[in-house]
């Protein structure tokens, strides 16, 4: 992820506030935040006990000469050939060695959840190399760690060898005072030894579904705050394309109670025109003839929202796997024992994240027609492309170009690649996840999708220059100035490629959704509330009220007198 930026994205001042890691309680919310660099790392005491307890049975293990898989054995194929205890530290360095083979990716979210998983005391990891980690966490020494090489059974295991390769001072590492070097001097810089591996420890280090998790991790938590923003730039557009609030209604979702389609329906009516939240926009076309709108408007609600349903989904199964012990053997210091099983199969996250990628990517699919009726003057009644003296400016012709090409891409994307599998270690691991490429891919699909949307809300934005004086509601009005405290209007055409990125990084960083909180209560229907039914019309200037009473009494009253109109309307 990221090739192009090979130094890690993240804050480059040193935190000073800490997580406490027990491997239970971490979330993907703490862990994009590790990532980003805004904290340190401890270990709660209950961790460091369990820790200690996990290793002192190992120990043991190894002083009776007990044969146990991987701690005095071979690993894969070689399972049944004994090694001696002289040789099981070269065992240990060996197995990281010979599974560093694949290509890079960032890792400070790996490091940081392999510590978590670590201090769940199930691993047989010892103490003293576990806080080795943690400093070399807290002083941002990052080993060079692949993205590619991964099949996500048994676990990440060349990724993760390249993490514990650099923590034993080989390979290449960075930190902020360093840059790229040999990991060796990299430690050293930072008054860091390198790890000395004991019985076990390799493959504590390197077996489980860590870089899955993590990059699903980061997945998840940016396709959240899309999601969020989606519903925003959707009723941006909405009141550019001058759509009816109708489809909206409370009662028509209570008829379909799926939780995501409440919750996008409830934020479309907190946004768009009512009494609490007024438009002048909405308005202006009160007493039109059209009755309702093209799906990628009228639909949201269930588009957006089985992608949120999705994404709470995903994201209950990552934050599971961020808490779970994924290597073998696992230790049981209470039972006194060690226990093969298959706990590192990447099966879980790879069909969650190949699931989200296929969600959120809904998102860019509907966005992306909304822009087309936007750019597109026959649908929308504003100039084509959005720009005046169309021909010698092409306005926003190639930027929806631009969001096609994406939305493409994503339908390649979306295939999922945990139906694959392909038997490994001559046949020991027959059956695997394809985890690796599931993440790697959810987080590409999802940035295009933030992508996509960011040409839409610049294309909104652009159309209600066309509407003016006429003003939207107050929170869209609000996310209209963001918009434009970064990107001026188009006048004539320019260098559009910086706006873009400009406005997808006001989406990255949660600032259209900020502009604006909602409640839950409190906000009134966008429509008249009477009974019966009343529907409005205005043809030829006369007002037509039709009225349909109970037992299909249909009365009509016709009047050219907005006053008579508005007496028969509270009389009836």
């Amino acid at each position: 992820y990221h090739q192009h930026h090979p130094v890690p994205l993240c804050n480059t001042a040193l935190p000073v506030q800490y997580i406490s890691l027990d491997g239970n309680s971490l979330t993907s919310t703490d862990l994009v935040n590790l990532g980003k660099g805004l904290y340190k790392i401890k270990l709660t005491l209950e961790a460091e006990r369990k820790v200690v307890q996990s290793r002192e049975l190992l120990d043991t293990i190894v002083k009776e000469n007990k044969v146990v898989y991987g701690i005095t054995t071979g690993f894969g194929k070689f399972a049944r050939t004994v090694i001696p205890v002289s040789k099981l530290k070269e065992l240990q360095e060996n197995l990281v060695r010979s599974h560093s083979a694949a290509h890079r990716m960032k890792t400070r979210m790996l490091l940081a959840l392999r510590i978590n998983v670590l201090a769940k005391g199930h691993s047989g990891i010892s103490l003293e190399t576990l806080h080795a980690m943690i400093q070399a966490f807290n002083a941002s020494c990052l080993s060079f760690v692949p993205e590619k090489g991964t099949v996500g059974a048994s676990g990440d295991l060349a990724p993760l060898s390249h993490l514990a390769l650099g923590l034993m001072g080989e390979g290449r590492m960075w930190s902020p005072k360093s840059g790229w070097a040999d990991a060796k001097y990299v430690l050293e810089a930072h008054g860091l030894k390198p790890i000395s591996l004991r019985p076990k420890e390799g493959l504590a280090l390197i077996n489980g579904t860590q870089m899955i998790t993590s990059l699903g991790a980061e997945a998840v938590e940016r396709a959240q705050a899309i999601a969020r923003q989606a519903d925003i730039i959707a009723a941006l557009t909405l009141e550019v394309l001058k759509g009816t609030t109708k489809a909206f209604d409370s009662d028509i979702h209570a008829l379909r109670p799926h939780p995501g389609q409440i919750e996008v329906a409830l934020r479309f009516r907190s946004l768009l025109d009512s009494d609490h939240h007024p438009s002048q926009i909405a308005e202006s076309h009160r007493f039109c003839d059209r009755v309702q709108d093209a799906y990628t408007m009228r639909c949201c609600p269930q588009v957006h929202g089985v992608t949120n349903d999705t994404i709470n989904f995903v994201q209950n199964i990552i934050n599971t796997e961020i808490n779970s012990a994924t290597d073998n053997p696992m230790v049981f210091a209470e039972r006194g024992e060690t226990i093969s099983g298959g706990n590192f199969h990447g099966e879980y996250p790879a069909k969650a994240l190949d699931f989200l990628a296929i969600a959120v990517h809904e998102l860019a699919s509907i966005s992306e027609r909304r822009t087309e009726r936007l750019c597109n003057p026959s649908l929308s009644e504003l100039p084509a492309f959005l720009v005046n003296e169309g021909g010698l400016n092409s306005g926003f012709m190639i930027a929806h170009c631009t969001a096609a090409a994406l939305v493409s891409e994503n339908k390649v994307l979306c295939h999922p690649s945990s139906v694959d599998s392909l038997s490994t270690s001559a046949a020991t691991e027959d059956h695997v996840s394809m985890g690796g490429w599931a993440a790697r891919k959810a987080l590409r699909v999802v940035e295009h999708v933030e992508q996509v949307l960011a040409i839409e809300l610049l294309a909104a934005c652009q159309g209600i220059e066309f509407l003016r004086p006429l003003r939207t509601t107050t929170p869209l009005e609000k996310v209209y100035e963001l918009v434009r405290s970064v990107v001026k209007p188009w006048i004539k055409d320019r260098f559009m490629s910086p706006d873009i990125e400009a406005v997808h990084r006001l989406l990255l960083d949660q600032k259209a959704s900020d502009k604006y909180k909602y409640q839950h209560y409190n906000f009134p229907e966008p429509r008249l509330m009477l009974h019966p039914t009343i529907r409005l019309k205005v043809k030829d200037i006369q007002f037509t009220i039709i009225c349909e009473q109970e037992q299909d009494q249909i009365s009509t009253f016709k009047t050219s007198d907005p006053i008579k109109c508005l007496t028969f309307l509270f009389e009836k």
